[in-house]
């Protein structure tokens, strides 16, 4: 099932909205893999709104509204890195993800990326997984004075002439 959402650039007036979901993405989506302690050091990497803003605004991120509500967002950076994915947890399990999965890829590709690699949290690794990446090697992430665990994964990109 694929659900079509309307995708849009960023923009600076989205920076607040998105810090906020990036923050409820994390404590609520997540809560099964990292510690509270592990999620509230990922979510204050967004504190400084501006420094958040500038982050989003050197890449090219995507953002998904329903009826005026933010439901997600998606960065691709340097053409083959697949940066960021946050869904807010209202909009979870409906498609939004998978919609801006697509998009990033289809960029990236379109771009003449021949694959994408993401850093994925462990709680998205089974989401990368069923999108055909591999993963490559586990990381520990520093985040103040603690260690993330993530994984990183790579998928082989279509090119149009390959046989």
């Amino acid at each position: 099932m694929t659900t079509s959402y309307p995708l849009r650039p960023f923009l600076a007036a989205d920076t607040v909205a998105l810090r906020d979901l990036f923050a409820q993405s994390i404590e609520e989506l997540t809560a099964d893999d990292y510690d509270e302690d592990q999620r509230l050091a990922w979510a204050a990497t967004a504190a400084d709104a501006a420094a958040f803003a500038e982050r989003l605004g050197a890449m090219t991120t995507l953002v998904v509204q329903v009826d005026g509500e933010y439901a997600g967002f998606a960065s691709l950076k340097d053409n083959t890195t697949f940066e960021m994915l946050y869904v807010h947890p209202y909009f979870a399990g409906q498609g939004v993800g998978s919609a801006l999965a697509d998009a990033v890829e289809r960029l990236a590709q379109g771009r003449g990326a021949k694959e994408i690699t993401v850093e994925a949290s462990d709680t998205a690794v089974p989401f990368f997984e069923a999108r055909g990446y591999v993963a490559t090697q586990r990381n520990m992430v520093p985040r103040d004075d603690l260690w993330l665990p993530n994984t990183t994964m790579k998928k082989r990109l279509a090119a149009d002439n390959d046989s």
